[in-house]
């Protein structure tokens, strides 16, 4: 999973704020209003921001029956106990808790609210992995290395580490630039984390938010360049975080570099103990959802389905889901294998809708996952898939997992997603959203989206992680109120909802500079609609087969 977890602290770790001791004492900037928590369901004629335009929907839909709808999410986990989710997580059927053995004999034990396929033996779980150009490179270097030429019958082979080899040199000169910059960072956020906790009189345990930074007021440098440093921070990163969270992701984030640098290819046989270059059917995994790295899941969850109107957290797009969690992404790049096996986990199991909230750049088993969305397809199961958080054309360099497939077909169950911002201004497509016009098929709200997080926290974030589940949401809502319509046809629902925005011309991702016309950047070149979604649904005749 790369740069999709949080892409508002990934580009501040990878060198878009680089901090020194010479400049913490300088004026911070005032920077743009945070745009409301519930931005990206509002409506851009009433609430003058570029939302979904769920109320809209809500209104149209009010009389109406709704049947339950189960929502898969393949990502990091969940936190089952979250208040906002636990009433709608899905629950087995056919498993009983707790006891041990395999009730509905799937091959999985106690997968009550789904499965985690990094799980291994005693609940431990492969959580730190490295990203897939690192595993290629080491799995064939020793055969490939001194090789100037194909050898012969390995002609296929030696292409595709031609292809690792390119990839893995530039990944691993941008980590080595990138840890002597978090070194920097950790260093200096760790000493000014000092100074303000000590300040504001908190103890060791206890955290500070960007709120608590009003509360200082000194005429002492170090404690002034302290708060100016924090400040920047948290400005950059939205006020719905504290200091220990923030710490720890820069944490994270430097041992997911040094793991480029200096990989434990061990991790996977020590923890999970499979082959992941085998998949012949063989159970493996645990039932462990909520680990260290449940945050991204979690927070993809609540917006596809958090429990509406409840007073608490925030409102899901979806209002009857039930979220069935598959964690498959570790905090490195996931791997092929339990990528296709969570999506059979999900249509074997009831799934109508799978949320795909990550990518990597290599695919060394695209078969078997071309074969699991051909199954879903099968299935009538909707994908709805991140375009990722690079500023590139997706056209031209291809993200992983994609429907386009080596046997050279395609099936029409499969919605990619690019992330937009607030406004119809040269901003609205988000500076770092992957992008294409025959790759991505909508844009949906990315920018400071904010969502549940875990152990009763909030998370705003940028990313096309949080512009899927939203799109997730939309298609859940539509099987939800018409149950006839096939994935392809909710498919047609939610790209017929988007107005291409013709004219509006916004900074083209990954390009200073450069200005391009919205609809170049997608297959609608426009951005979701729920109501609009909602509304073309209800004119067409369901085709879905009883």
């Amino acid at each position: 999973m790369h740069k999709l977890k949080n892409y508002a602290l990934s580009s501040m770790l990878c060198g878009a704020l680089l901090f020194s001791l010479n400049t913490f004492a300088q004026p911070v900037v005032k920077p743009e209003p945070a745009p409301p928590r519930t931005w990206h369901q509002m409506d851009f004629k009433t609430d003058g921001y570029y939302g979904v335009s769920l109320n809209q929907a809500y209104v149209f839909l009010k009389g109406k029956k709704s049947k339950t709808v189960i929502v898969t999410t393949i990502d990091s986990g969940i936190d089952t106990l979250q208040k906002d989710l636990a009433s709608v997580l899905w629950v087995n059927p056919k498993e009983i808790a707790g006891n041990g053995k395999d009730d509905d004999h799937d091959g999985y034990v106690d997968d009550v609210h789904g499965w985690d396929f990094l799980g291994g033996k005693g609940g431990k779980v492969d959580n730190a992995e490295t990203v897939e150009e690192v595993r290629q490179y080491f799995r064939l270097k020793d055969k490939f290395a001194n090789a100037t030429a194909a050898p012969a019958g390995q002609e296929k082979d030696y292409t595709f580490w031609l292809n690792v080899k390119a990839v893995y040199d530039t990944t691993y000169n941008k980590a080595q630039a990138e840890l002597k910059e978090l070194s920097m960072e950790i260093n200096a956020l760790t000493a000014t984390n000092y100074y303000v906790k000590r300040e504001l009189k908190l103890a060791s345990d206890q955290t500070f938010s960007l709120a608590d930074l009003d509360k200082i007021n000194t005429t002492n440098d170090t404690v002034k360049e302290s708060k100016a440093l924090w400040l920047s921070v948290f400005t950059q990163l939205g006020g719905d975080t504290n200091n220990a969270k923030i710490l720890k992701d820069w944490s994270d984030e430097n041992k997911k570099e040094n793991n480029t640098i200096n990989p434990d290819l061990d991790a996977r046989a020590n923890i999970v103990g499979d082959n992941p270059d085998v998949n012949d059917g063989t159970p493996y995994g645990n039932n462990v959802l909520k680990t260290s790295e449940a945050s991204h899941g979690t927070g993809v969850a609540g917006l596809i389905g958090a429990v509406r109107n409840n007073g608490y957290g925030i409102d899901g797009i979806a209002d009857n889901v039930r979220i069935m969690a598959l964690k498959a992404v570790p905090n490195g790049d996931e791997y092929d294998k339990d990528v296709a096996n969570a999506i059979r986990y999900a249509v074997d199991h009831g799934a109508q809708v799978v949320n795909m909230s990550f990518g990597k750049k290599l695919s060394p088993h695209k078969d078997w996952v071309d074969a699991a969305f051909k199954y879903a397809a099968a299935h009538d199961v909707l994908l709805v898939m991140a375009a990722g958080n690079d500023g590139q054309d997706i056209d031209a360099k291809p993200e992983f997992p994609n429907r386009n497939y080596l046997d050279g077909t395609t099936t029409d169950n499969v919605i990619n997603v690019g992330a937009s911002g607030p406004k119809p201004d040269t901003t609205l497509a988000a500076d770092f959203s992957n992008y294409g016009k025959n790759s991505v098929d909508i844009f949906s709200p990315g920018v400071k989206v904010t969502s549940i997080d875990m152990d009763a926290e909030f998370n705003t974030a940028d990313g096309t992680s949080f512009s899927s589940p939203i799109v997730a949401g939309i298609a859940a809502l539509i099987r939800e109120y018409y149950p006839k319509l096939t994935a392809s046809q909710v498919k047609q629902a939610i790209l017929e909802s988007a107005t291409p925005l013709t004219g509006t011309m916004v900074n083209k991702p990954g390009s200073k500079g450069v200005k391009v016309d919205f609809t170049t950047l997608s297959k609608t070149g426009g951005i979701v609609n729920a109501y609009k979604a909602v509304e073309i649904a209800s004119k067409m005749k369901g085709e879905k087969k009883e």
